[in-house]
């Protein structure tokens, strides 16, 4: 089992823009030299604690000051773009990567993100827009000849060559027939992780608890199923908090007085109260939501403590969800705590993961 990262990113919203981009850049560099495989970039336009409308900017900068770690943007919001202007946007960024970025991509589920765009996202046309981008945009990656696509959102055609060779379409991906594509889940049955099943793609379980993950699993097998395809659960990645220190009550104490602890008290735990999701914690159903706080996420999700203990609650992950191939720690702010933060990152990657198995995640 593998080992990378999630920037959302989290920031205080306090946070200069300029120097949190530049903080996540200089992050990403130091995952690439501890080991980290990969890392996603997330993308949200009218989240305070989670500004970047722009994910390939900080992807691009990142190639050029890392080496070997694979940073991919995750993702691109489909229903927000054009599907012509975002299929050559993303090929674009594979040739310049020279393949060394997957692609996430995603519906979009900010409610004022969705009404910055017009769209009706409570009615589920968040959804039906991505899949018929989706579609319009392979097509533009594999297609030799003209054709013209007319649906429900959107119009686009693939137009004749100039007579003269001096305009046509040429531009296509370095990686063939396109890079390989992601799609994050968080809900239980989720219908995107159908869709990672059905189409082959990298399914990410951006989860808060263990309980869903089986849900979450069986959400790919059927989308799999569907499709005549088999899934592959090396290619699963499940998002967790991560943070290791020399013993459980110091890694508690730095989370606690840290931006995780900031972040859950006052954004993502809120959020899931108003959205009716605290259920995802949980490790069993007849928990109270006012019992989900940020003490009760310390103990039962969230992977903090003593090397020892972290490993423990890493193979907890492992056996709830069946075995997936790479763990991938959600990133945070940590401009009050380089130090601590990131000699937790380094021993993650270099005493921890290296005792998990490719696949089953067991300890070897």
């Amino acid at each position: 089992m593998k080992v990378g990262a999630f920037l959302m990113p989290n920031h205080p919203p306090e946070r200069d823009f300029a120097e949190g981009h530049y903080h996540n850049l200089d992050t990403l560099e130091f995952y690439d030299q501890i080991g980290f495989e990969e890392a996603w970039v997330g993308c949200h336009y009218t989240v305070p604690r989670e500004p970047n409308p722009a994910p390939d900017l900080l992807v691009a900068q990142a190639l050029l000051r890392t080496k070997n770690i694979r940073v991919s943007p995750g993702g691109y919001m489909l229903p927000y773009h054009h599907p012509a202007e975002l299929a050559h946007r993303i090929a674009w960024l594979d040739h310049i990567s020279k393949g060394r970025c997957y692609i996430g991509i995603g519906s979009g589920s900010i409610p004022t993100d969705w009404g910055l765009f017009n769209i009706d996202g409570f009615s589920g046309e968040n959804r039906e827009m991505t899949e018929e981008a989706l579609e319009i945009m392979i097509r533009f990656w594999q297609s030799d000849e003209e054709f013209e696509y007319e649906g429900k959102f959107w119009r686009g055609k693939r137009p004749p060559d100039d007579p003269e060779d001096l305009y046509k379409f040429h531009i296509k991906p370095y990686t063939k027939p396109y890079p390989q594509l992601a799609i994050a889940g968080f809900s239980a049955g989720s219908p995107t992780l159908e869709l990672a099943g059905r189409n082959g793609f990298i399914p990410l379980s951006l989860s808060f608890g263990n309980t869903y993950l089986s849900g979450h699993w069986e959400s790919v097998e059927k989308g799999a199923a569907e499709a005549g395809r088999v899934a592959n659960r090396d290619i699963w990645r499940i998002g967790r908090d991560v943070y290791v220190a020399d013993s459980d009550a110091e890694a508690r104490d730095k989370v606690v007085n840290g931006e995780i602890g900031d972040q859950y008290r006052n954004f993502w735990l809120p959020v899931l109260k108003r959205i009716g999701m605290l259920d995802t914690c949980k490790h069993h159903p007849d928990v109270a939501d006012s019992d989900v706080t940020l003490e009760y996420m310390m103990d039962h999700n969230m992977c903090i403590g003593s090397p020892a203990t972290v490993e423990r609650k890493i193979a907890d992950i492992v056996e709830s969800s069946g075995g997936f191939g790479q763990l991938l720690v959600t990133s945070y702010d940590h401009l009050d705590d380089m130090e601590g933060w990131r000699e937790s990152k380094a021993r993650l990657a270099q005493e921890i993961m290296p005792k998990f198995s490719a696949l089953g995640g067991t300890p070897a």
